[in-house]
This record gives structure tokens, sequence and C-alpha cells, in this order.
């Protein structure tokens, strides 16, 4: 994420019409009505920020709010193309937040640049960033001026100039020549139109995603980026115009090796973990298996010039972890005996979707924060894990200071959960679960003071955004940061 500097371009007042260019080429032009975030109107001096993000720019994926994912004017889903966004922000004299009252409207204009003029339409639609559903909304539409796309808007936020494409979901199962599916393989889709984006393949080889309809596509998998940056495999797939699921078969490479580890794993008194996992570090990878009965076996590929991992087992029952141990891979299966957790873990967020692999978080909880409101009190868990860019995000919203008890979460408003990852046009963002069919439990077991502990354990059943039916179970044990 890079956050953009809050630069005022040009003050304006109200009842005055007026317009502001900032340097870059863009411009918004006022009628001079003005209100507050309230509604009730505002008088006297606006400062206006604004900031151009430009396609051509490498770093607008960081710099753009969400992903490159959109609500149409009919209310179905879309890919954007993006030829250029326009963020704009009011602000009064005394700091307050402003917008443009009801009935006013502004002119914008948005410069393209010079390398995307031979493609962009005479008229493109304008798409608005919806900052509380996390994804752009049609509304109205630009034509193109010269080198500048022209249109009106009535309300401020960040704006944006797409094509939108039609999108279907891919899912990709890679296997090898003996059929097991491949782990870990990083799985990228390259479109002349559209560029290039990349997932890796979950515990059961499957990667999945939104590709542009009717669109020729080039599937191309990598190992391990230490490994080498030649593909292993590359074919032409699509076009699609329906969800669909393929299977490609990796072939026999001396050079990529599969891998198994095996061993025990127990508690520090030598009892068997009934409640824990076990991680394999491999390069920037990361491997997880889950232990309810003190074994695990952990299948992975590697490349042959490279020999060792790392181990580390945690034992959530007893909140113990073995540390990190190094061993060298013995092909084509390495038991590594019995390893023991007997070093305290201060805290941990695990939480599994369906019979995917589980996602563990141990030292990389960004934030566990308690704000008091006159309306209530708020709980803002968050993590994430590299270099996976696996995601955690959960709010808890509650009427008193005492959080502990039962949370029916989304339907009633209460909690919202936001675990796993997606990548929609390079961008990456905790996947939020939908309202729609929501019966997930959350339960807030204790609720420490700062530097003390809080404990919560959710589960239940929920449908995803193409209406598919999942299931959610997880732990958090959490120290208070605020």
């Amino acid at each position: 994420i890079m956050l953009l500097e809050e630069t005022v371009v040009g003050t304006v007042s109200s009842g005055s019409a007026s317009t502001v260019t900032p340097t870059d080429g863009s411009s918004v032009s006022y009628d001079g009505n003005f209100v507050k975030e309230d509604g009730t109107a505002y008088t006297g001096s606006v400062n206006v920020i604004m900031h151009h993000l430009d396609p051509t720019d490498d770093d607008m994926d960081m710099q753009m709010p969400g992903m490159l994912y959109a609500e149409n004017e009919d209310g179905a889903e879309r890919m954007l193309q993006t030829l250029g966004m326009l963020a704009v922000e009011l602000r009064g004299s005394g700091g307050e937040d402003l917008n443009l009252a009801e009935g006013s409207t502004s002119e914008i204009k948005i410069p393209v640049d010079a390398t995307l003029l031979a493609s962009a339409p005479a008229t493109i639609p304008l798409w608005y960033f919806d900052e509380v559903n996390g994804y752009w909304v049609e509304e109205g539409e630009a034509t193109l001026q010269g080198n500048m796309y022209v249109g009106t808007v009535s309300h401020f936020s960040f704006w944006n100039c797409d094509i939108p494409v039609k999108a279907n979901i891919l899912c990709v199962n890679v296997v090898g020549e003996d059929g097991n599916p491949l782990i870990n393989s990083s799985v990228y889709i390259s479109s002349t139109t559209y560029g290039t984006r990349s997932g890796y393949t979950n515990a059961m080889g499957v990667v999945c995603g939104l590709v542009p309809s009717d669109e020729p596509l080039t599937l191309s998998v990598y190992t391990y980026s230490f490994c080498s940056d030649i593909p292993i495999y590359i074919d032409s797939v699509g076009p699609f115009n329906t969800d669909t699921n393929i299977t490609i078969i990796i072939p026999t490479d001396l050079n990529i090796i599969e891998e198994t580890v095996t061993g025990t794993f127990n508690t520090c008194n030598g009892d068997a973990v009934t409640n824990g996992y076990v991680q394999i570090n491999y390069g920037n990878q990361t491997f997880l298996d889950t232990v309810t009965n003190g074994t695990f076996e952990i299948n992975l590929l590697r490349c042959s010039e490279y020999n060792t991992f790392s181990i580390s087992g945690y034992d959530l029952t007893n909140t113990q972890a073995t540390g990190t141990i190094n061993y060298n891979f013995t092909s084509p299966t390495t038991s590594i005996g019995t390893i023991s957790a007997c070093n305290a873990v201060s805290e941990f967020i695990v939480y599994t979707i369906d019979d995917n692999e589980p996602v563990l978080y141990l030292n990389n909880i960004a934030y566990v924060l308690v704000s008091n409101y006159s309306s209530g009190s708020q709980i803002l868990i968050a993590a994430q894990q590299q270099p996976s860019l696996d995601c955690f995000y959960l709010e808890v919203y509650n009427y008193s200071s005492d959080f502990i008890g039962t949370y029916h979460s989304l339907p009633h408003l209460f909690a919202t959960i936001e675990p796993g990852f997606r990548i929609i046009d390079g961008s990456f963002a905790c996947l939020t679960i939908p309202h729609n069919n929501n019966e997930i439990v959350l339960n807030v077991n204790s609720f420490g003071d700062v530097d003390e502990y809080i404990d919560i354990n959710f589960s239940g059943n929920y449908e995803d955004e193409q209406g598919n039916p999942h299931t959610i179970n997880g732990t958090i044990h959490v120290l208070r940061d605020e």
C-alpha cells in the first residue's frame, strides 16, 4: 500500500464558480455549493486535494483503492481496464470533510497518457469507488477531448475511466505426470490486452481467479523464484465465456524434485499433539499440515540445487512451539523423527476454509486495537502472512465496553470477518465474506486490558459472491496493543 500525499492544489470559495487545475494536467470545476458530512450547507473557503493516478505508473496498483473489480449499472460484476483515475477530497477551513451539495455537479478532466490514446474509446464509462463495499460502481460517462477524458460527477471520491470487461472464474488444477497435485506452484495468466496476473496453487494443487471473457490467454507455471525464471510449463488457453475448470499436467523435470516430509509431533510432556500445526519453510514458500494425532506429512516441490529447509511445530492447546529447526532433504522422503513443543507462543491466529490448507499467523499480527465511541466500542484485529500475502481482518462492534459473549456476525452487523486473499488485477485484498446466507458465529471468550489476551473462536457456514457454499472455523489468541 502506498499513501498519496495530502497536498492542497487549490482553494475555492463557496458561492462562487471556479476551476482547479493542478500541474499534472487534470482539472475539476465547482459551482460553489458544498455540504458537510451531516448534509448541512457549508460557507467559507474550501481546500481542494487532488491526485491523478496514471495507469502507466508502475506504482498505480499500490496507490489506487481496492482492485479493478466493479459493478456496472445493471448490477453485474465486471473486471476493469483503467485509462486513468482522479482522487479528489474537499476540506473546509476547519478541516471538515466536504462534498458537493445535492443537485450540484462538477466537470472533471482526466489526462490520458500518450501511449494509451490509440486504444482510448471516444466515450468511456465513469466509475466511483464505493468505500463501504470495496469495489467500483458505474455512474455516468466521459468523452475523449484531445488527450483528456471529460465527464460530469455529482459527488467526490476516487473516479475512474475504465473499459468494462465481462469476466469468468478460471480454476487451474496443476498435477504432475503421476497425477499428484503440485502445491504452491506459481501460475500466471497473460492477455495481450489486459496484462498478466498470477496466483499460487493451494493444498489441492488448484488456483482460481477472474479472467477476461472471450480473450485468448497464455498460461505459464513457474517453480520458486530462486530456482529459475524460466517457466516449467507454458500453453495457450481459452477463450472462456463461462466459469471453467481445467487440468494441466506438468512434465517431469530432473531439476524439480517431489519431496515428502513426515514426522511425529509431541507436547513438551511427550504426549501426541491433538490441536496443532507443523510448518515448513523452503525458500520463500510456506507449507502447513494440521496435526490432530501427533503425526504429520507434507508434500512439496523443490529445486535440485537447494536442499535445506526449516520446520517448526505449534501446539495450540498449550500455546507452545518447537522453535525453528533446520534440516536437509533425504529424497524422496525425509523422516525427521519426533519434535516437541516446549517454547511459549505469545499469540496466534489460525483459520481453515472448507478442507483447504489451514492459514496460521504467529509473528506477523499487525495490530489488536480497541476503540471506544459514544455509540459503542470496537475491536480491530489484522494480520498479514508473508510471502504468501494471506491476510486476516476482524472487526467486532458492541454497544458496551464488555465484549465477552456470542456474536452472529454479518447478518446482524456485529462483526466482520475477512480471511484469505484474492488477486484481481494484481492487487491483494482480504477476501470479504458477503452478508448473504452468512451463518458464522463468533465467540469472544476473554477480553483483557492492554498487553493482556483477547481470545476468540468462530465457525459456521457462508456463501461467497458467486453463491457457492463454504465452511470456516478459526481461533484467535492475541495480545491487545491499545
